[in-house]
């Protein structure tokens, strides 16, 4: 034992004091609340509010993830300039070790608080520990051959997504359902208290407008299991399949910022029992990679001789990673990709893949693109749309111009400014105008002056492009009596048009609309449309 108090001696000027420990642990906890906080305010702002630009958004929260920055850049062959930011936290991380995720990740935090509504299960198994790493490997691996799985396993990704699919929407109906409810059947004098608060809500809280998206239940479903998780064991998805964590903890392993002892007493097991992140082995040796900082075991030491400080080489516990698992990670990251390449269904042409304003070219695009929802969120007609399963696993998550629910504003670039990895391009208002995402094509069985021999012009006048990418064509024809009228044709100017969708989306015929909009290679039957 004398030893031990001889490694944390106080007289050391670096070392933390137990009464400092507390102290700061304090300040963690308080940490933790403002960088969610500021999580939750980015979330919040990211979103349309009547402006034309957003100085800050969600995406801030992307490029400070060293994993997001990795896998793009592997998976795109290139620098992505907007997540030098990432380097700041590996840096931090390889002075002090795994302090974002004790102290700055929102989704830790949101675990931490959600441990104090739930009592989290007690296993602490190590052998699921390395699956983290099995997961890191096979995200990097499926990046190298262009394959982005970022979307799938990333923390940010999970929450954001989550949050902006269903949280977010359903929180404004069930609040606004509410508010409509007391509004409509409650007495006269109960609505001059209920709107007050309903104005204080919509515009502090509530998002700007309702919004309604694909994939919302299974979005809620893939956020729910990793607080579900608590069940068994506190932190888990922090300890055992965080694949973030897992790539912070590689670079926290050289810190030299230790937790002294680096051996816990053999009398007593408060540091191991007490640990939510299992640091401590079974042999009683602290993980360096494993510990995030929380400083709880400061506080709990009933001996008063747990520090931390900065300290040179010391023998330490290797990483707890299975090489078997690790090379079965990384032949199905390789596999993957191939697997997806050779699907048919990947490679089914689908005229209706219409990708946002500024998007790379597919292939790119995909690679690129993290899945994180941001573009989908501040959408102002709604228009933009997660896809499933319908181009196959590569493209699940990503987004797809919906004409039929909302259309792209065509004096809007909200969704580029947010874009976190460039995967759609940054470009100013005149290039947005300019950029081609798809091409309206006239169904001559359902377009109303083909089909019925009626006028409509209501997809002209709403085509906002300058000169009208629809024009008019006056044709004679004889009605079903017989007489010879006139008929205004509508047809597409194929050089001017450039897919925004306002067509489709305004077009008065039920069901499928006369006027559709596909993506910019379309493989159709052209003898069914007219130009």
């Amino acid at each position: 034992m004398g030893d031990r108090i001889h490694l944390a001696d106080k007289s050391d000027p670096t070392a933390l004091s137990p009464t400092t420990g507390t102290r700061l642990r304090r300040i963690r906890i308080a940490v933790q609340l403002i960088c969610l906080a500021l999580f939750l305010w980015l979330f919040r702002i990211t979103e349309y509010t009547g402006a034309d630009t957003i100085p800050w958004s969600v995406n801030l929260w992307f490029r400070l993830d060293p994993l997001v920055a990795a896998s793009v850049t592997l998976a795109t062959r290139t620098v992505v300039t907007l997540l030098w930011p990432a380097l700041i936290v590996i840096a931090v991380t390889w002075v002090l070790g795994r302090v974002f995720c004790g102290w700055v990740c929102p989704l830790g935090t949101l675990i931490d608080l959600w441990d104090r509504v739930v009592r989290p299960g007690k296993l602490r198994a190590a052998s699921f520990r390395s699956l983290k790493y099995a997961i890191l490997t096979l995200v990097l691996v499926a990046s190298m051959f262009t394959m982005q799985l970022t979307g799938f396993f990333d923390p940010f990704a999970l929450l954001v997504r989550g949050m902006t699919f269903s949280v977010d929407p359903g929180i404004h109906f069930l609040v606004t359902g509410m508010f409509d409810w007391i509004y409509l059947n409650g007495p006269v004098w109960l609505s001059s208290f209920t709107e007050p608060v309903y104005d204080f809500l919509k515009a502090v809280i509530l998002p700007y407008t309702q919004q309604l998206f694909f994939l919302s239940l299974l979005s809620f479903l893939l956020l729910a299991a990793v607080f579900l998780l608590e069940l068994a064991g506190p932190r888990f998805w922090c300890r055992n399949l965080c694949p973030l964590g897992a790539l912070l903890a590689l670079v926290a392993k050289v810190s030299p910022f230790k937790r002294i002892p680096q051996k816990v007493c053999s009398d007593c097991n408060l540091c191991r029992s007490a640990c939510l992140m299992d640091a401590v082995d079974s042999q009683g040796r602290v993980r360096t990679e494993e510990c995030t900082l929380c400083l709880d075991c400061l506080a709990f030491c009933p001996r008063d001789i747990t520090t931390f400080r900065f300290t040179g080489p010391r023998s330490a516990p290797g990483m707890d990673i299975r090489r078997r698992q690790l090379l079965a990670a990384g032949l199905a990251g390789a596999a993957l990709p191939v697997l997806t390449w050779t699907n048919a269904m990947s490679n089914l042409p689908n005229h209706r893949v219409i990708r946002p304003p500024g998007a790379l070219p597919e292939t790119d695009f995909l690679a690129a693109c993290v899945r994180c929802g941001a573009c989908m969120k501040v959408c102002l007609n709604n228009a933009l749309q997660p896809l499933f399963l319908e181009q196959g696993v590569a493209q699940m998550f990503t987004p797809v111009l919906v004409p039929r629910l909302g259309y792209c504003e065509f004096n809007c670039t909200l969704c580029i400014q947010v874009c976190p990895t460039s995967a759609l391009q940054p470009m100013d208002l005149a290039e947005k105008q300019a950029f081609v995402m798809g091409m309206a094509r006239f169904d001559k069985n359902r377009c109303i002056p083909y089909a019925d021999q009626t006028p409509c012009l209501v997809c002209e006048e709403h085509c906002p492009v300058h000169d009208k990418a629809i024009q008019l064509e006056t044709v004679e024809i004889q009605d079903r009596t017989g007489q010879a009228v006139q008929l205004k044709l509508p047809y597409v100017v194929t050089q001017r048009c450039i897919g925004c969708g306002i067509c489709e989306h305004v077009c008065p015929v039920q069901g499928p609309a006369g006027v559709r909009v596909e993506s910019r290679s379309p493989v159709m039957d052209e003898s069914y449309y007219s130009y």
